[in-house]
């Protein structure tokens, strides 16, 4: 399995956006989704800000793959599920990077309900 380099951990996390593109069964890729992006240890995150209906987060989850952008980087992903045990490390990271927006948006990430709409971005090697 691929790994995060240090250098792309550090670029994508303090980037304040990261672009997504999920993959079409075609193998062509969406238009890009802009969002913020977390990172806690050695993983990436993103989450849906509108809940499991909004339509980049439904697209991305019935791929599974696609490419993302942000901070110089662009690499193709799996979009995984969240590693166990993480949320509330995951809510700290958003309120540590975003909190300067205001509680209202950044409740759109944080909270109870924010764990089951998480993408934990994992890259993929070309044979993947």
């Amino acid at each position: 399995m691929a790994r995060w380099s240090e250098a792309e951990l550090d670029r994508i996390g303090n980037a304040e956006e990261l672009q997504l593109a999920s993959e079409r069964t075609d193998g062509s890729l969406r238009p890009y989704v802009t969002m913020w992006v977390v990172r806690v240890g050695d993983d990436l995150y993103v989450r849906s800000a509108y809940g499991r209906d909004n339509p980049w987060y439904r697209r991305a989850r019935a791929s599974g793959v696609g490419r993302i952008r942000a901070g110089g980087v662009e690499r193709d992903v799996t979009f995984a599920d969240p590693t166990p045990g993480m949320h509330a490390a995951i809510d700290h990271a958003y309120h540590t990077k975003y909190d300067r927006y205001g509680p209202k948006i950044v409740g759109s990430v944080t909270g109870p309900g924010a764990d089951a709409v998480t993408v934990r971005l994992v890259p993929r090697n070309d044979e993947d």
